[in-house]
C-alpha cells in the first residue's frame, strides 16, 4: 500500500535525499511546493492538517558547522526547539501515528565511551562547541519517546553521524565538514593557491555518511512495525580529518600543500557511533567515502558553484 509521507525540511540535505529515496520506493511525498516556516506554530498546524499524511519525517532544522554553532548558540537551540515542538504537536493533531525524527550524533555526551551506543544518550555533558544544537536534538528524541508513552503513537528517532551529499551547504560559514573541506580545496584550485589551511591538528576523527545512504536507512526503519525508539546510523569505522583533507584534494584536483592550524577549534577528537543495531537490520551504506565525495563535488560544480568567497565574506 502506498503511503503518504510528509517530509518536513524537504529542500535540505537530508530532506532532498529522502525525497529521492521515497520516490524510488514507490511511496508519495505530500509536502507542498511552498516553503513552510516550522518555527510558526499556526502555519505548521495548517500545513500538516492540509497534507493529511500517513507518515511524517522531521528533517527540518537550523544546521551548520562548528564555526556557526560557536557564533550563534541561541539560534541553534531556540529555533530547533520551536521546529521540533511544533511539528510533533501538529502531527498528532493531524492524526499522524508514525513519525521519524532525524536526530544527530551531537546529542551524545562528549566523553561517551567509543563507539557510542544508543544507551549513552543523556548520561553526561555534551560537547561545548555544539552544545546548543546537540541539546535541541536530545530534546527531540525525548519528545518522541514522550509522545509514544502518552499517546501510543510510533514516534521514533534516528541518530546519524556526520552527513554530506548533494544539496549540502557549501558556504564556509555554515558548511559541515565534508562540504567545507571540498569548498576550501576547490577554491584553492580556482584561485591558484599553493596551500590550504585546515582547522585543527588533522588527528580528529569523524564518521561520515552520504545523505542518500541515510535516506535508505530511514525507509528500512519506517518499514518496521515496531522500530527501536532510537537507532544510530553510519558506516563502520571513521576517518581522520587529515585523511579527509587528502581525499578532498584528490577529488578536486588540488596539488599544493596541506597545512593544519592546531590553534583553531576542532571539536571533539573523536565521535564514532556504534551502528551495529542498524546493520543488524540488514542495512549498510552503498557508497564509499570517495564515491560519495566525488558525486557531492560534481553536484556542487554543476548546480551551486559561485565565485570563491572567504570565510568572513560568505
Amino acid at each position: 500500500m502506498t503511503r503518504r509521507i510528509y517530509l518536513a525540511g524537504h529542500r535540505g540535505l537530508v530532506g532532498s535525499a529522502l525525497r529521492r529515496a521515497v520516490l524510488r520506493h514507490g511511496d508519495d511525498t505530500v509536502q507542498g511546493s511552498e516553503r513552510v516556516d516550522y518555527r510558526d506554530r499556526a502555519r505548521t498546524f495548517a500545513a500538516l492538517a492540509a497534507a493529511k499524511p500517513d507518515v511524517v519525517v522531521l528533517a527540518a532544522g537550523r544546521v551548520g558547522g562548528l564555526g556557526a554553532n560557536l557564533a550563534r548558540p541561541v539560534e541553534f537551540l531556540d529555533e530547533n526547539l520551536l521546529i521540533q515542538s511544533n511539528v510533533l504537536a501538529a502531527s498528532l493533531a493531524a492524526g499522524v501515528r508514525r513519525l521519524l525524527f532525524i536526530g544527530s550524533a551531537n546529542a551524545y555526551p562528549a566523553d561517551a565511551p567509543q563507539p557510542i551506543t544508543e544507551a549513552s544518550l543523556g548520561t553526561a555533558a555534551l560537547d561545548e562547541g555544539t552544545r546548543s544544537y546537540g541539546l535541541a536534538k536530545l530534546v527531540g528524541t525525548t519528545l518522541c519517546d514522550a509522545y509514544h508513552a502518552e499517546y501510543g503513537v510510533t514516534y521514533h528517532s534516528v541518530m546519524p553521524c556526520n552527513l554530506y551529499g548533494p544539496g549540502d551547504r557549501f558556504d564556509l560559514e555554515t558548511a559541515h565538514v565534508v562540504a567545507a573541506t571540498l569548498r576550501r580545496f576547490g577554491d584553492a584550485v580556482t584561485t591558484g593557491a599553493d596551500e590550504v589551511v585546515v582547522w585543527g591538528s588533522g588527528n580528529q576523527r569523524r564518521q561520515l555518511l552520504l545523505a542518500d545512504d541515510l535516506a535508505e536507512a530511514c525507509l528500512v526503519l519506517l518499514g518496521l512495525e515496531r522500530p527501536p525508539s532510537v537507532v544510530n546510523v553510519g558506516p563502520r569505522g571513521d576517518t581522520s580529518i587529515r585523511e579527509l583533507a587528502e581525499l578532498a584534494a584528490s577529488v578536486v584536483g588540488f596539488r599544493g600543500a596541506i597545512a593544519f592550524d592546531a590553534t583553531k577549534p576542532e571539536g571533539v577528537l573523536r565521535r564514532e557511533l556504534d551502528t551495529s543495531r542498524m546493520h543488524d537490520l540488514g542495512w549498510q551504506p552503498r557508497h564509499s567515502l570517495e564515491d560519495g565525495m566525488r558525486s557531492t563535488w560534481r553536484w556542487y560544480v554543476e548546480q551551486q558553484r559561485q565565485a570563491p568567497v572567504t570565510e568572513t565574506s560568505a
